[in-house]
């Protein structure tokens, strides 16, 4: 079959495969347009292929076939020979919007993509690709470059607001102080806080977010209800509360050190409070491709961390004490809920 000819069930061709392997152009693509800040300067105008490229200092023709690409891939509109940001762009891509991902996308530039160029190693041999994992963790690694630090906090900002618009609608009328465990600057514990008045939080994190935790929450104009501990949750008590969250926590560390993370939990849970468990979890023969990928991610960027299943999880939780709970369904396509409650 020749290359021109259509796809069909019986031979589908290599269109799919291909899509597969040119992947990373597109992403070479996208990055080098968030690296000349192109969305934030075309934001609100338009322009013609020769003055854009003039204005982020690009020659022609290479720029002509780097701005069709763009709209090809849907991030820039095309009328009339005018090029503008495509809603999809304009909401997430301009510096400064409050869903900016560009916090995100440097996160992947300078800590994931690199790592996952290790993949095969990391299969084979099982340990990190990220240099900083390999000696320790590599949050303290990260957080020693502030840049780095606001990128990767923008990040987790960016996958904790809709977890936390969900995290909502439990019935919090049972706790009254609730801990967000590597909460970093605050966020999700600000949208419990503002959903719940009647509860206080605290995060706990390493001493060195603090000052983060403060610029945000006075950008957020918190008005006292939210405090910042500083710690390690390997080598000291969390702070006692009704409620303990773990967002995007387990999924970094080894099973040991899951399991030593619920028992701290359990030992700072009062009774009759809970331990609030989240994570894209991988459940069955055909999980959420983002699951996977965050598993995988994990493996190359994380010493012993990964995806993990329902299952297991209410099996730690309950090995460390807790009831366990799903909220919702455990195939989510996002984050998957689990609460472990201490009945005694």
């Amino acid at each position: 079959m020749s290359a021109s000819q259509p796809e069909t069930a019986a031979d589908p061709g290599p269109g799919g495969i291909l899509g597969i392997a040119i992947g990373h152009w597109q992403t070479t693509i996208l990055q080098t347009a968030m690296a000349d800040d192109l969305f934030t300067r075309l934001s609100g105008t338009s322009a013609a292929v020769p003055e854009l490229a003039d204005r982020l200092g690009y020659r022609l023709p290479g720029a002509r076939a780097f701005l069709l690409a763009l709209v090809s891939l849907g991030l820039l509109d095309a009328e009339r020979g005018e090029l503008r940001n495509s809603p999809t762009a304009e909401r997430y891509l301009v510096r400064g919007k409050p869903q900016f991902i560009g916090g995100y996308l440097e996160f992947c530039a300078r800590e994931l993509n690199p790592a996952w160029s290790g993949l095969a190693a990391a299969l084979r041999t099982g340990e990190p690709q990220n240099p900083a994992a390999r000696n320790g963790n590599p949050y303290d690694t990260l957080y020693q470059d502030e840049s780095a630090t606001e990128a990767f906090l923008d990040s987790m900002d960016m996958f904790n607001t809709p977890i936390a618009l969900r995290l909502d609608s439990l019935d919090w009328s049972r706790y009254q102080t609730v801990v967000d465990v590597g909460g970093a600057r605050g966020n999700l514990a600000h949208h419990l806080v503002v959903g719940n008045p009647h509860l206080t939080a605290t995060v706990f994190d390493l001493p060195a977010l603090e000052p983060a935790f403060s610029r945000h929450m006075a950008r957020l104009g918190d008005a006292g209800a939210i405090s910042f501990l500083g710690g390690d949750f390997f080598t000291d008590p969390l702070p006692a509360a009704d409620a303990v969250v773990f967002g995007h926590i387990l999924h970094n560390w080894d099973e040991p050190q899951r399991m030593k993370l619920l028992q701290n939990a359990y030992q700072a849970v009062r009774a009759g409070g809970a331990v609030i468990v989240y994570d894209p979890m991988v459940n069955g023969d055909h999980p959420p491709l983002n699951a996977v990928l965050a598993g995988l991610s994990m493996l190359v960027w994380s010493a012993g961390g990964h995806e993990y299943s329902v299952e297991e999880c209410h099996g730690w939780l309950a090995k460390a004490g807790f009831r366990p709970e799903t909220v919702g369904a455990a195939d989510a396509p996002d984050d998957v809920v689990v609460i472990g409650h201490k009945d005694h």
